[in-house]
């Protein structure tokens, strides 16, 4: 049993998670914003902390990139859920699979645990993301091997579909891989929701 809430932008539509999933208050999330580590503009970080404060879960921080390997196996087994922040897709997924991260994610979400994904927390969610370069930089210093990803999901979900300033790599993503890939764009006031077989497209 899967349960995915992916989104591309969790404050935009945090009404839909409550109804989601329900008893949050005093259940706590591994909160990862590691992909946002390396832009310049990581506001909903902080956005998406204070959201789940308000909804009452306890916010249990983890830093992929400099956390030890014990704390990063730890944090992803105890804690109720797991959120992956925004960000470059590219050293996201560069860490998690340099860590192991990776396979303890899918592990957990194959178990049942609920997985949050915001932007690149929720692209990692294919099977491979090497479509994301056309809205990702890939730096000079990303070591990845191949493109692989967490392939928990059989699409491909392109967030910010239409919103500022994504409009143009956005469509240049559909241009090239509608007839590739099995395309799921969405909004910031969309979000794609996973239970088990069932995926729904919900928006605000």
């Amino acid at each position: 049993m899967k349960k995915l809430f992916l989104a591309s932008s969790f404050s935009d539509v945090i009404d839909i998670f409550v109804d989601f999933q329900k008893n949050l208050k005093g259940k706590s999330v591994t909160f990862i914003p590691t992909a946002s580590i390396v832009e310049e503009v990581n506001f909903y970080v902080d956005l998406a902390k204070k959201d789940f404060q308000s909804l009452g879960l306890i916010v249990d921080e983890l830093e992929i990139s400099t956390d030890t390997s014990e704390e990063i196996e730890n944090k992803l087994r105890k804690n109720d859920f797991i959120y992956v922040s925004g960000g470059n897709t590219f050293f996201l997924l560069q860490e998690l699979k340099r860590t192991g991260a990776d396979k303890i994610i899918v592990e957990e979400v194959k178990k049942g645990k609920l997985y949050i994904g915001e932007s690149a927390g929720a692209i990692i969610t294919s099977k491979n993301i090497e479509y994301a370069k056309e809205m990702d930089s890939i730096e000079e210093n990303i070591n990845l091997k191949n493109f692989d990803a967490l392939n928990l999901v059989d699409f491909y979900l392109v967030p910010h579909y239409k919103n500022f300033p994504f409009e143009e790599s956005v469509e240049k993503i559909i241009e090239i891989y509608s007839s590739k890939l099995f395309l799921k764009p969405i909004s910031n006031n969309e979000v794609i929701l996973v239970d088990s077989d069932k995926i729904s497209l919900n928006k605000v």
